[in-house]
């Protein structure tokens, strides 16, 4: 937990999506102190045409290795999301060669009963599952 959802643009190896996949879990365990094994990623590829990314106005140029990353998580503290922004478009420069500026992501926020890992069972309101307190 939290749970990732990548979109890129189609054209990269499964080498590729695995390096940038291992690249955003680092961040993510880093920045929020999860688990290593606490991993949920789903990829979905798209033909350029499917996506439209432009810049708010920024003057943000992008390119076809766009990333874009979308969280579902508990609640988090405005700074360790910052310290995720940052550590996210590190590692994918260092590890992918991704340019910053192709790098969008949002964090969609939820609690605790609305988790289920398996079971039927809402394991941090079961106490299975430490809460986020406990961490």
């Amino acid at each position: 937990m939290p749970l990732l959802y990548i979109d890129l643009i189609e054209g990269r190896t499964p080498s590729e999506v695995r390096s940038l996949l291992d690249a955003v879990h680092d961040a993510v365990v880093e920045a929020f102190g999860v688990p290593p094994r606490d991993r949920y990623q789903v990829v979905r590829t798209h033909p350029a045409h499917e996506i439209i990314a432009l810049d708010t106005g920024l003057g943000i140029d992008r390119s076809p290795s766009l990333v874009i990353v979308q969280m579902v998580s508990r609640r988090r503290p405005p700074e360790l999301k910052q310290k995720f922004y940052d550590l996210l478009a590190s590692n994918l420069a260092l590890r992918c060669g991704l340019d910053p500026a192709d790098l969008i992501v949002s964090v969609t926020e939820n609690q605790d009963e609305d988790w289920s890992f398996g079971n039927g069972r809402a394991q941090f309101v079961t106490g299975e599952l430490a809460t986020e307190a406990a961490r």
